[in-house]
């Protein structure tokens, strides 16, 4: 194994998304579990970058970061919190134990990890680098899979058309 630049940052930013996901999921303020959420999400976008996916990293970084972000901000404001008492952290033996069934899961899923892939994948095949890139999905996405393409926008029209129409009939 060697240690490039490109594999410690991968294992860096690995670790950092593992963290910041066990760190939303286990907060009781939303405010806060927004916050970690918007820091996996550049953690996933860097990794994604290394991987040599920069159109995916792109995507996440605009949709995930943008547009899903500022939804669940809006949830949250919806949301209305008002007793801050609800939100505080209190440790009780339930999360204790959750929290070491969740260590042994990962060290379980780490060892098995280990041993089934180690030897296996020593280099990437020649095409790798450019499965990922803007030009080749584009090129996919227009040719190969025009029709779902097609088919995914018209069921994206129909629901809009039918929400506005919903929402429309509401305040009528």
């Amino acid at each position: 194994m060697q240690f490039t630049l490109e594999f410690v940052l991968f294992v860096i930013f690995g670790l950092g998304a593992i963290a910041t996901a066990v760190l939303m999921i286990t907060r009781k303020n939303p405010i806060m579990s927004a916050i970690f959420l918007v820091v996996n999400f550049f953690t996933v976008a860097v990794i994604y970058l290394l991987l040599k996916a920069q159109f995916i990293a792109i995507i996440q970084v605009l949709v995930y970061m943008g547009a899903i972000m500022v939804l669940f901000l809006f949830v949250i404001m919806l949301l209305n919190l008002q007793d801050e008492k609800k939100l505080s952290e209190q440790f009780t033996y339930k999360k204790i134990t959750a929290v070491l069934l969740s260590i042994l899961l990962a060290m379980l899923l780490g060892t098995t990890f280990w041993f089934g892939f180690s030897g296996k994948y020593l280099r990437l095949a020649d095409t790798a680098e450019k499965l990922g890139t803007a030009e080749s999905l584009g090129k996919l996405l227009f040719t190969v899979y025009s029709f779902p393409v097609i088919a995914a926008g018209m069921l994206l029209l129909a629901g809009i058309v039918g929400a506005v129409v919903l929402a429309k009939k509401k305040f009528d």
